[in-house]
């Protein structure tokens, strides 16, 4: 397809795009704003947001993406309750994987692939196992390290969303897509703070 006619078939999925959609974005693109400033206000509008795009997803269906945004709900539910309650404690610092690791993300990874592609292929309609399998298998071994406060995290991310990308645009969600490279750049300059970060603390060890 020349660079020309994707050019007019994105420009007419964005005039197909209906109003929830550019809610569940407009919401999305709000929490990470509010993310980046620390605003506890990112909770209720992430979880808004998630509980939209899994409507949204679902009419899709990228039911893997659906179960990946429940988690998402559920971890959001954790962090908003653990930030009245807790935000005095100390943060896990920031820091590589250590070997052991790194076989717990590929077990999450190849296992969680497996799986859901197996649910996918023989229990829904899903035109796209592989594809949704993939994108949500690497975007769970991403949150279990972000949970950990792994820099590698950012890594698994950014697998997950630069496959996220084409499959959005495939399944005519251009705003999803658009919101996901937003999430992909967020990501690449996360990567490149915590790396940052590590090294500042490295150089303060007695």
């Amino acid at each position: 397809m020349a660079l020309s006619e994707s050019w007019q078939v994105l420009l007419q999925q964005i005039k197909e795009t209906n109003a929830i959609q550019w809610l569940a974005v407009g919401l999305g693109i709000a929490e990470v704003w509010l993310a980046k400033s620390n605003k506890i206000w990112l909770y209720p509008t992430g979880i808004a947001a998630t509980l939209i795009s899994i409507y949204i997803l679902t009419i899709a269906g990228l039911y893997a993406e659906c179960l990946l945004n429940g988690y998402y709900v559920i971890m959001s539910i954790y962090g908003w309750w653990y930030w009245v309650k807790k935000k005095n404690l100390p943060s896990v610092k920031v820091s590589y994987c250590s070997r052991e690791e790194w076989l717990i993300v590929l077990s999450i990874v190849f296992i969680g692939f497996l799986l859901l592609f197996l649910s996918l292929r023989y229990f829904t309609n899903s035109t796209v196992p592989v594809w949704d399998a993939w994108v949500s298998a690497t975007a769970w071994a991403g949150m279990w390290l972000l949970a950990k406060r792994k820099i590698e995290n950012w890594i698994l991310l950014n697998i997950s969303n630069l496959f996220a990308i084409p499959l959005l645009f495939y399944k005519r969600l251009p705003l999803f897509a658009a919101l996901t490279l937003f999430l992909f750049i967020v990501a690449i300059m996360g990567y490149y703070e915590w790396k940052r970060i590590i090294r500042k603390e490295k150089n303060f060890l007695p």
